[in-house]
C-alpha cells in the first residue's frame, strides 16, 4: 500500500544533509512551505545551494533560514524588495553568493531540469551582464544564449489538498512553482493544508501527480496561520 504521508515535518526533512540543493516553493509568501522551512531550521544542514523565486521576506519562511547560516547560496530571480534586509545585509557582508537569473529563464531552467533537458536556448539576458562567458546562437535571425537546466537534491513546496498517494491541487497563487519543481528534484517533500480519501480528488483537477511527489506533510491551514503569528 502507498502512503506518502509522514507524521512530522522534522520527519520529512530529516535527511537533508549539508551542501544539498533544495527548490523552494512560493511566489513571495504565497504558497511558501513555512512549516517545512522551519523544520529546515532545526537540523541546521551548512552550505544549502536555494532556488527560489526570491530572497525572503522580512524575518521568516527563506529569510529566516538565511540568517540561520544554513544557506551558502541562492539561484534566484528577485532577491531586492522593500523587506529584503536579511539578504541585502548577507550579500553586502558576502557571506552568502547570488545567481541571478531573469524570472521567465529561472522557469525554462527548472522546466528543463524536470524534463531531462541537457539545455536550452532563450532570448532573454542576450547582450547583458548576465550571460557574459555563455554560449549565444543565431536562430533564425534572432540572438539566443545557452542556458543548463536546474536540478536539486530536494524541492520543498505547498500544495492545498492531497491524498496519501501524493496527487496534488493547489490553491489559486500558491500553485506558482510548486507544479515545475516537483519533477525536478530526486525528492520532492510538501506541505499540504488538507489530506483527501483516495478517490476524492477529480482526476481533472489535480495538477501535480504523486509520481513526482516522495512525502506529504499534513499541516492544517489553521496551524500554518498560528504558526505565522509566531505563536
Amino acid at each position: 500500500m502507498v502512503n506518502k504521508e509522514i507524521s512530522s515535518a522534522d520527519e520529512a526533512v530529516s535527511n537533508v544533509q549539508d551542501d544539498a540543493v533544495i527548490m523552494v516553493g512560493g511566489f513571495g509568501p504565497a504558497g511558501q512551505p513555512t512549516e517545512l522551512i522551519n523544520a529546515l531550521m532545526r537540523r541546521r544542514p551548512r552550505g544549502l545551494t536555494l532556488i527560489s523565486n526570491n530572497a525572503g521576506n522580512g524575518d521568516d519562511g527563506l529569510a529566516a533560514l538565511m540568517k540561520s547560516g544554513c544557506v551558502r547560496k541562492i539561484i534566484c530571480s528577485f532577491p531586492r524588495q522593500s523587506d529584503s534586509w536579511v539578504f541585502d545585509e548577507l550579500y553586502r557582508q558576502k557571506k552568502i553568493e547570488l545567481e541571478l537569473v531573469p524570472q521567465g529563464n529561472l522557469v525554462a531552467r527548472i522546466q528543463a531540469g524536470g524534463s531531462g533537458l541537457g539545455a536550452i536556448f532563450t532570448p532573454t539576458g542576450y547582450g547583458t551582464q548576465l550571460t557574459e562567458g555563455k554560449e549565444t546562437r543565431l536562430i533564425d535571425g534572432r540572438h539566443y544564449v545557452l542556458e543548463t537546466p536546474l536540478t536539486a537534491h530536494f524541492s520543498l513546496i505547498k500544495a492545498q489538498r492531497a491524498d496519501r498517494w501524493g496527487n496534488l491541487t493547489f490553491n489559486k497563487a500558491g500553485r506558482n512553482f510548486g507544479p515545475i519543481m516537483a519533477p525536478a528534484s530526486r525528492c520532492t517533500i510538501v506541505e499540504v493544508s488538507e489530506m483527501a480519501g483516495l478517490g476524492e480528488l477529480d482526476p481533472e483537477a489535480i495538477v501535480t501527480p504523486g509520481i513526482y511527489v516522495s512525502r506529504v506533510v499534513h499541516v492544517p491551514a489553521v496551524q500554518t496561520h498560528f504558526l505565522a503569528q509566531g505563536a
